[in-house]
């Protein structure tokens, strides 16, 4: 009878018009989100999730990702850590047939830069004879941004993890527009990696021995509150760095120190490589644990789009790389751009990037959308990932940590993708950097990471 003599209150499942129709009416409401699983994924979804060792897995895989402590120990020539006629570069594996155009762009700016070929067209000839080997950073302890090219004589950060021991390394950043990573090759990318390689690379080198470790978990907690997402926002990460960095600059190298610092106080950018190391030698850490349906890794090539999960080795589950939406520079558009690339999704793997970008309100003005957009991107993300960050937290949530630990299963039950920002490169081979914005991972990647996970658990 109670039913009849108070106001109706009504649980709504699934799609809005129901519940826009009865508060329309009135009727209060109690919306519940639910979404169907990912199409063909129901009984794989629950085989994972049956699987007895699955809690404790992720518990363990999630616990060594957010623990990692990376430092900044040093520089290394890329030679040191190079198989000899081997190149680098960003996403899961690639042939130079299936190349794209900022991916051979990037390949023959290295040819050049490394003097083993003559002109652009020498460069092609040869990579397509297969004269130099093609190996995915990822599975040398590395991650590159966009083409993520590394040749053996580039300089390459050496991070280090002080809880776990891991190391991971990535080149030395360029800058933004016409540069190597976004598959430029000119007379004036090649003169700025030379420049690198002869003056940033050794004072660097230098200054480090004098500074000693960084802690680059604390330089990235402090420019989460700063206004970053340590992806396509580092301004104040570079500032923390540079501040770190300058007193020995300028003891280590005085002759040169004023070319290295106007160098990186001009590239706002220099830090992302930083942070996509620091993030690679958490995500390591989190690898090989039997049963865990964590994802470990995240990578494009301009071609495909992979991940790993923590539980499934070094195996890449890949579908193809999507054109990012965003914004273009001058009178650059859609057309122009290259789908999706690079090893840059390490952050968002991390906790970082896309689902930092509530912390990030200016990021919109770099990718598109609006301020109400990012903090939507992060608090969604926390319907399809583990844990909070322990140190990497949000002000304008309240300092909640960034949602970290993406889980396969997860991902499969509410249907939601995870939240990518990024570079656009131009589709055309020396182009360079077009726009940037958005992109969707392919869903095809998580459904068949799933599949590999319930052939296991069976």
């Amino acid at each position: 009878m109670s039913l009849l003599s108070t106001p109706p209150r009504v649980i709504t499942v699934g799609a809005g018009l129901l519940d826009e129709a009865l508060r329309a009416q009135a009727v209060q409401t109690v919306p519940v989100s639910w979404r169907p699983p990912l199409p063909g994924t129901a009984e794989a979804l629950a085989k994972v999730l049956a699987d007895p060792r699955r809690q404790a897995a992720n518990e363990l895989a999630v616990s060594r990702l957010t623990s990692a402590r990376p430092y900044l120990v040093g520089v290394r020539r890329a030679s040191e850590v190079l198989e000899a006629g081997t190149f680098l570069h960003a996403g899961p594996p690639i042939t130079w047939e299936r190349a794209s155009g900022p991916m051979r762009g990037a390949l023959i700016g290295a040819m050049l830069l490394e003097g083993r070929a003559g002109d652009e067209h020498d460069a092609a000839r040869r990579l397509a004879a297969g004269e130099i080997a093609l190996r995915p950073c990822h599975e040398h302890a590395a991650v590159g941004p966009m083409a993520g090219v590394v040749s053996p004589s580039m300089w390459l950060f050496e991070i280090r993890d002080d809880e776990h021991g891991g190391t991971a390394y990535c080149s030395l950043n360029e800058g933004l527009g016409k540069v190597l990573r976004y598959g430029a090759y000119g007379p004036e990318v090649l003169e700025r990696l030379r420049w690198m390689d002869a003056v940033l690379g050794p004072a660097l080198k230098a200054t480090l021995e004098r500074t000693g470790p960084l802690d680059l978990r604390s330089l990235i907690a402090q420019a989460l509150q700063m206004g970053d997402e340590l992806h396509n926002r580092n301004r104040a990460a570079t500032s923390l760095l540079l501040r770190e960095l300058a007193p020995a600059v300028v003891e280590a190298v005085p002759g040169h120190a004023a070319e290295v610092l106007r160098f990186i106080n001009g590239n706002d950018h220099f830090f992302l490589n930083l942070a996509m190391a620091a993030a690679k030698v958490g995500t390591d850490a989190a690898r090989d644990v039997p049963g865990s349906s964590l994802v470990v890794a995240m990578a494009r090539n301009g071609t495909d789009f992979g991940v790993q999960v923590s539980g499934l080795g070094g195996r890449w589950f890949t579908g193809p790389a999507g054109v990012p939406d965003g914004l273009y520079l001058g009178t650059y558009g859609p057309d122009d751009a290259n789908p999706d690339i690079g090893d840059s999704t390490i952050t968002e793997t991390s906790g970082l990037g896309g689902f930092a970008m509530a912390a990030s309100p200016a990021i919109v003005r770099f990718v598109g959308g609006e301020v109400s957009d990012a903090v939507r991107a992060t608090r969604s993300m926390y319907e399809i990932t583990l844990a909070e960050h322990p140190a990497y937290q949000i002000p304008g949530l309240g300092f909640r940590g960034t949602p970290v630990g993406i889980d396969v299963t997860l991902v499969a039950r509410t249907g939601l993708l995870p939240v990518v920002n990024t570079g656009i490169a131009g589709r055309v081979p020396g182009t360079g950097q077009v726009g940037a914005g958005l992109v969707k991972p392919p869903v095809e990647a998580f459904t068949a990471a799933l599949l590999s996970l319930a052939e296991q658990a069976s």
